[in-house]
């Protein structure tokens, strides 16, 4: 496990326990991420699959689509999360620990053109 999976899993932990009212924090910050594209957060990402590298190459086109999708994906999430149960933070928790090569082209893919 490299440091920025156990930060990442330190504060999703955090957001579990605040998670437990009306608004989700780590959707919020996944709709912040997928519309402005803040830089901290590409670093993160590849400093989290540091030891898994690749390159994805997507056209214009593409990553718009993308950017939409992980929006109404996250927008659906940040609803579903008004639940009384956080379920962000357990999908948070899952993605972390296995980091799968699907999330990392889908970052790649937002944060293109």
């Amino acid at each position: 496990m490299n440091p920025a999976q156990i930060k990442c899993l330190l504060v999703f932990s955090l957001f579990a326990i605040i998670g437990f009212g009306p608004i989700s924090p780590g959707c919020l910050i996944g709709l912040y991420v997928v519309t402005k594209r803040p830089r901290w957060f590409l670093d993160l990402a590849n400093n989290l699959y540091r030891d898994k590298p690749s390159s994805y190459l997507n056209t214009e086109d593409q990553a718009k689509k993308i950017r939409k999708k992980c929006f109404f994906f996250l927008l659906t999430l940040f609803i579903i999360d008004i639940a009384p149960v956080p379920v962000t933070p357990v999908i948070a928790f899952i993605i972390i620990l296995i980091r799968p090569h699907w999330l990392y082209r889908t970052i790649k893919a937002v944060y293109s053109y």
